[in-house]
């Protein structure tokens, strides 16, 4: 006898709801199997099994090294692009007779425009289509507009380029965290990973100013982009080699590769029958991220606080130039070199994410009571770095004097860099422990807030330093940010109560429930039946729901 839909449904939905139980991302988990019985025509949906080679999770470690690898390179290639003019300005100004100071900066913030644009459309793409097809075919249009910049024609042309280069630039950014939670299994090492992608996405933009700071005088400013797109012609060979990791697409080619070779077979995917119509996309899918900013406090706060952060990072490019070749008479090329004072930070931070890492586990072997809160996992580096983040603001604005020499201000890069990486790691981790399932939609939310703001907010930079002073502009700053540091300690102290009146973490604990109660059924199903588990085909448990499908928010 045939499966019926609602069996299939009902199937799905505890396939993905298993998976979010194990905090684990659907459709790349080993999965328990059941037997089916042996008929023909009986409807079979396939599960991963434990050991199976194909599943991500089990590949060889140099293997997923050398995914790793390639994608680390696809993040420098695309945040070195947002900042590669940026010591370049004022002779791309002269070239075209650009004048306005606020027009001077359009090639960066138009750039970080596409990165608004570009998060909401790839992820899920790259969630219903695969990984490496998107990744590969976003790139090598990536590679197309950076050798297109080298080439523009005019000031109008040039900045319409970067646009389109830095929505293709923003895959890797959306991509990249899927592919890592699609070959880690392990919490703490997906969690490693993850913190060696906040790091990549910082050394790109502390690389650009080097490069465009000694380009632009000696060879022309032309040649910063040549140099960066010769590093992407090195990323396309490793990128070729890159397999596909969304498990969900391996298990659908698994299932069309069976009813190719036996067309009697009744074999699906589980991501077959989540096929969803464009409307449902738009109402459902690339709508929640804008829901969850309006209405979901932890959400909009923490997106405030870490857009703030991104966006003062971006102001650096405006602001040292006139702090230390302004101030100091640094050329461009040196100036470009105190950026990686701000690079020393960023690594100084991995020592304390990892020595918080081993604290946190060994208290999760002891079973330690505050582990078992979100809030006291994740955000006491966010109640770190936040202080740190505002020192530097204030050293930087305060030491920026004649009489003061120039590597005073420029060691306050160490603890901007320790703070900005701490707040990061902090809160996104915080966000995808806090919605789980809907920690992607939570992710693109802040994403696309901290790129706007960095976009319009770097706009003020000149006229800001230029009223207020460099002490003026500094302070401001960092009294803004010593504002906002407080979210973390009140996440810490009322966070429980934020989530209980949360109506996604409302909709995350009663699919849990529903997910526990049937996981139960199954297995009381499973002992009466006395079915064995060795069968080579496969299918997830087929609950015999009768309730109504939940609304999706």
């Amino acid at each position: 006898m045939r499966v019926s839909d609602s069996e299939k449904l009902a199937a799905y939905n505890w396939y993905r709801e298993e998976a979010a139980a194990r905090k684990l991302p659907y459709g790349s988990q080993p999965t328990t199997a059941y037997n089916t019985d042996d008929e023909d025509d009986e409807d079979m949906i396939l599960a991963w099994e434990e050991n199976d080679p194909e599943n991500p999770y089990n590949w060889s470690g140099r293997k997923k090294a050398g995914i790793l690898l390639t994608t680390m390179m696809l993040i420098v290639n695309s945040t070195m692009g947002s900042a590669l003019p940026s010591n370049a300005l004022p002779f791309i100004a002269d070239d075209w007779d650009v004048v306005s100071e606020q027009q001077k900066v359009l090639p960066i913030s138009v750039y970080l425009i596409g990165y608004v644009m570009g998060p909401i459309l790839w992820a899920p793409l790259s969630e219903q289509y695969g990984r490496k097809k998107l990744t590969i075919g976003t790139f090598i249009m990536f590679t197309l507009f950076t050798l297109a910049c080298a080439l523009s024609p005019t000031w109008a042309a040039f900045l319409i380029i970067r646009l389109f280069t830095g929505v293709f630039a923003s895959a890797p950014i959306a991509i990249v965290p899927g592919i890592i939670a699609d070959t880690c299994a392990d919490p703490r090492s997906r969690g490693r990973n993850m913190g060696l992608f906040f790091m990549t996405t910082v050394s790109g933009p502390l690389f650009a100013p080097i490069i465009s700071g000694y380009c632009a005088p000696t060879i022309g400013w032309r040649w910063a982009f040549w140099i960066g797109l010769m590093y992407a012609g090195a990323t396309l060979i490793p990128l070729t080699l890159l397999p596909e990791t969304n498990g969900a697409v391996l298990l659908q080619r698994r299932a069309r590769s069976i009813r190719k070779h036996n067309p009697s077979a009744h074999v699906v995917a589980p991501h077959e029958m989540d096929k969803k119509t464009v409307a449902e996309l738009a109402t459902v899918v690339l709508s929640r991220p804008i829901r969850m900013i309006i209405f979901e406090p932890i959400v909009n706060t923490s997106c405030a606080y870490l857009a703030l952060c991104y966006a003062i990072f971006y102001m650096t490019f405006e602001a040292y130039p006139i702090i230390f070749q302004g101030v100091y008479g640094l050329s461009p090329g040196e100036c470009g070199l105190t950026y990686l004072v701000i690079g020393a930070g960023c690594l100084l931070s991995l020592p304390i994410f990892l020595t918080y890492d081993a604290i946190l586990r060994n208290a999760q072997e002891r079973d330690a009571p505050w582990t078992r809160r979100e809030e006291s996992r994740r955000l006491p580096l966010a109640c770190i770095g936040g202080p740190m983040f505002v020192i530097s603001l204030f050293w930087l604005g305060w030491t920026a004097r004649e009489d003061i020499p120039f590597y005073v201000p420029m060691l306050a890069g160490i603890p901007f860099g320790i703070g900005f990486m701490c707040i990061f790691q902090a809160l996104l981790n915080y966000l995808t422990d806090a919605y789980e399932i809907f920690a992607a939609s939570a992710n693109a939310a802040a994403s696309c807030s901290r790129s706007l703001l960095a976009t319009v907010l770097p706009l003020a930079t000149i006229p800001m330093f230029t009223r207020l002073g460099i002490s003026g502009a500094c302070s401001l700053l960092g009294g803004i940010s010593l504002l906002m540091c407080v979210i973390p300690f009140v996440f810490l102290w009322q966070g429980d109560k934020i989530r209980a009146n949360s109506k996604f973490c409302h909709a995350l604990r009663q699919r849990k429930e529903e997910m526990a109660r049937r996981i139960e059924d199954q297995r009381r199903r499973r002992r009466e039946s006395g079915k064995s588990s060795d069968s080579s085909t496969r299918i997830a448990p087929t609950p015999q729901s009768q309730e109504e499908p939940k609304q999706e928010v």
